[in-house]
């Protein structure tokens, strides 16, 4: 057997190093005060980010036997750790484990944190209005589905802060313990049976499309039952033994889904940032154009529009705006103010620091 006296002096080391890490953590956070665990993982990913780009830049990298995915989940894992004695308190999430929600979780708070799955998104949000969690993740939007309704209608009943996001790749894949052609079958969720509609209908034509509650769901009955296959990720494959049947057998290859992190109050300003809001205007002619023209005279990028029908009323709508910029910035919160004259209702519903494109994370992942 190798000698692995050297391994254990390098681990000694980084348990060392880690533990310098939790402890300036402590201190920051003892220092900061009121700031939540969803701003302290904002700034932890900043810098991950920001120094996984810079190595990306070196001769070295080239060399490295480590990905720059392997190194960012690392450096999440140990942000993790670090805060994992100073907030205690769950993240509530749609669960259930190695579903899309799960992943997307994972990727912003790391694999240390506390987290709970909980059955549907009014469930997340409630969770956190009652305390039994202080932060929550639940989907907001999809590039090929569109706005989730279950999320906006949440945001319209209760106030819960936006305070991150998460931008998530979406691959969805085939899973089995059955041959292709003795697929009778097919089980998920709705959302990811339809972004592969086109697929399944070309390749599987035979089998019968199964909507459940989740592509989890799916995975777990795929693995005990002859001739089912769920669409799902690979990482349920993983837990659950399934073969990849087939992989990626999503419409739109660049299919993306948007996460918002829940919390009680917004990040601290990042000088890269969104700010989400939600309005009511008077239904008549003319005022929502009005509303609009408050941001153009600003100079303010709508990175987000979104209409809602008023819950118990007839041709009445909410809207769903994200503006460039931070609730705290000088020209984002004259503009809110103009806005609140001419609106019936204004909820600013989080500033946060917007993710990066799922472009660069290619980019960063090879």
């Amino acid at each position: 057997m190798a000698d692995l006296s050297n391994l254990a002096s390098i681990d000694r080391q980084l348990i060392d190093l880690i533990q310098q890490r939790a402890e300036m953590v402590r201190r920051q956070f003892i220092q900061d005060g009121s700031v939540e665990l969803a701003g302290l993982m904002n700034a932890q990913g900043r810098q991950i980010d920001e120094l996984v780009a810079a190595e990306l830049t070196t001769e070295a990298a080239d060399e490295s036997t480590l990905s720059s995915d392997a190194v960012a989940a690392w450096l999440r894992h140990a942000a993790a750790i670090g805060l994992s004695k100073l907030h205690t308190e769950r993240i509530a999430y749609l669960g259930p484990q190695y579903s899309y929600s799960h992943l997307a979780a994972l990727k912003f708070f790391g694999d240390a944190a506390p987290m709970a799955a909980v059955a549907t998104i009014p469930a997340v949000f409630d969770s956190i209005v009652r305390g039994d969690a202080q932060s929550g993740l639940v989907p907001i939007e999809n590039s090929t589905d569109g706005r989730i309704v279950d999320t906006l209608g949440m945001f319209v009943r209760v106030n819960v802060k936006i305070c991150g996001e998460v931008l998530l790749p979406i691959h969805h894949n085939l899973l089995s313990r059955t041959p292709r052609e003795q697929i009778r079958e097919v089980h998920s969720k709705p959302q990811a049976l339809s972004q592969c509609r086109t697929w399944l209908a070309n390749h599987l034509p035979q089998a019968r499309l199964v909507e459940c509650g989740s592509t989890t769901t799916a995975a777990e009955l795929a693995a005990s039952t002859v001739g089912v296959a769920a669409v799902a990720s690979i990482e349920a494959a993983r837990q659950y033994q399934l073969d990849v049947i087939d992989s990626s057998i999503e419409d739109n290859p660049n299919n993306v889904t948007r996460f918002a992190v829940l919390g009680r109050s917004w990040s601290p300003r990042s000088g890269n940032d969104k700010t989400a809001i939600l309005f009511q205007v008077p239904h008549r002619p003319g005022v929502l154009a009005d509303a609009m023209m408050v941001f153009k005279e600003a100079g303010l990028n709508l990175t987000w529009i979104e209409s809602f029908p008023l819950p118990q009323t007839t041709a009445e709508y909410l809207f769903f705006v994200e503006v460039a910029g931070h609730v705290t910035d000088s020209a984002v919160a004259s503009t809110l103010e103009k806005l609140g004259k001419l609106t019936l209702r204004l909820e600013v519903l989080g500033s946060y620091p917007k993710a990066t494109p799922v472009s660069e994370q290619a980019v960063a992942g090879k």
